[in-house]
């Protein structure tokens, strides 16, 4: 069954994190991804062998130093026949190599030109350098994460690089599409991290105006500043999460952990929720986390384990739902979200620079004369390597 984005033509500049990211989502949904390795990085060698590096899966690939002039008119004529441009270089680079918007968009009017940053293309920072951290730290996000006596807690780069950027940016690029699609017109797809991260603190900023959030940590509902929304250690100094926010779920959660609500400090009683923490973190200690999985999964007690990457994968949760598909050996999470008409599907795992690149030209409408011209012109391609 074809995807929800089959026949979308996608030309990826390198690039790390957001950018990949933002390719899988595409190509997962059925989008034809054409990525343009540079030659020096094939010299090198990947730091992960194309098995392994998931995001970049579903991709074709060819090898070409950008910095060429000759290569320059090859790839521009590629372009002409992409509906989608994805590019990461920082503000001006793209200008500079001879791929700005106004030279593609003059080539190719009806071009989603796509540009995933960390700060943006404008603004006092969008020249500096940073990574998933700053930009998280710039949005707010970073000071409301963690313990309340402690230092922020680094929500790894899930939310700078693939939240507020990469999924922000896919989101940009198939809004743009529908209206390319409308009316002839591309545009230019502005994708900042910054941004992005910004936008998914949207509750908090909204109740911090309303006096309804405290500008500390762990002092409010959602940041473990409620003892019955937070995470407690067990007898095997392993971890639960609690989540139980409504009555009726804090009353479940008491009633199977064998707690007497009379016998706590009240819930509405704020000044006493220390002590209610610690008659909660002292019953979790009294058993191991899987004994409380046995008394507590599965009921409205809103309740998890905390589970290693390597237990995620063998959960019967995940299993049942198929949440991890493997591809040549190796297990990775399966295309989300899930479309009951268009399901998405893995096409293929990450390319070897080059590989592919020949079908995908001529997928895309190129004859051999021209593919050769390409070749001549320092388009590179290395077809039929085997994966490492």
């Amino acid at each position: 069954m074809a995807g929800s984005l089959e026949n979308v033509r996608v030309v990826e500049f390198p690039a790390i994190g957001p950018v990949p990211f933002c390719g899988m989502l595409l190509a997962d949904m059925g989008a034809d991804i054409l990525r343009i390795d540079r030659e020096a990085a094939a010299d090198l060698g990947l730091p992960l062998a194309p098995r392994y590096n998931i995001s970049a899966r579903g991709r074709r690939s060819i090898l070409a130093d950008i910095r060429r002039e000759d290569v320059r008119d090859s790839l521009l004529k590629l372009i002409e026949k992409a509906d989608v441009l994805i590019e990461g270089f920082r503000p001006g680079v793209m200008e500079r190599l001879g791929y700005g918007p106004d030279v593609c968009l003059a080539r190719n009017p009806r071009l989603v030109y796509a540009r995933v940053t960390g700060w943006g293309q404008t603004g006092s920072q969008a020249r500096a350098a940073g990574h998933d951290i700053n930009y998280v730290a710039l949005s707010g996000a970073l000071h409301a994460i963690g313990p309340g006596d402690g230092a922020p807690a680094i929500p790894l780069n899930l939310l700078g690089d693939y939240a507020g950027g990469g999924a922000y940016a896919a989101f940009g690029i198939v809004c743009a599409l529908r209206h390319a699609a409308a009316t002839g017109a591309g545009q230019v797809v502005d994708t900042a991290m910054c941004d992005g991260v910004t936008s998914l603190m949207s509750m908090c900023f909204g109740r911090l105006a309303a006096d309804e959030w405290n500008d500390l940590r762990e002092s409010n509902s959602l940041d473990g500043g409620l003892p019955w929304y937070s995470v407690y250690e067990t007898a095997d100094h392993r971890h639960v999460a609690i989540g139980a926010l409504e009555q009726r779920f804090y009353d479940e959660l008491l009633r199977r952990m064998g707690l007497d609500a009379d016998s706590l400090p009240p819930r509405d009683d704020a000044h006493r929720r220390d002590e209610l923490r610690a008659a909660l973190a002292a019953r979790f200690r009294q058993k191991s986390r899987d004994e409380w999985c046995s008394l507590l999964d599965g009921c409205d007690a809103c309740f998890s384990p905390v589970l290693t990457l390597e237990e995620t994968l063998r959960h019967p949760h995940h299993a049942t739902r198929e949440t991890f598909v493997e591809i040549d050996g190796v297990a990775q999470p399966a295309p989300a979200p899930r479309l009951s008409l268009t399901p998405g599907q893995i096409a293929r795992p990450a390319p070897r620079p080059g590989e592919g690149g020949v079908e995908a030209l001529r997928a895309w409408g190129l004859s051999d004369a021209e593919i050769n011209m390409m070749e001549m012109n320092g388009i590179h391609f290395e077809e039929n390597q085997e994966a490492v």
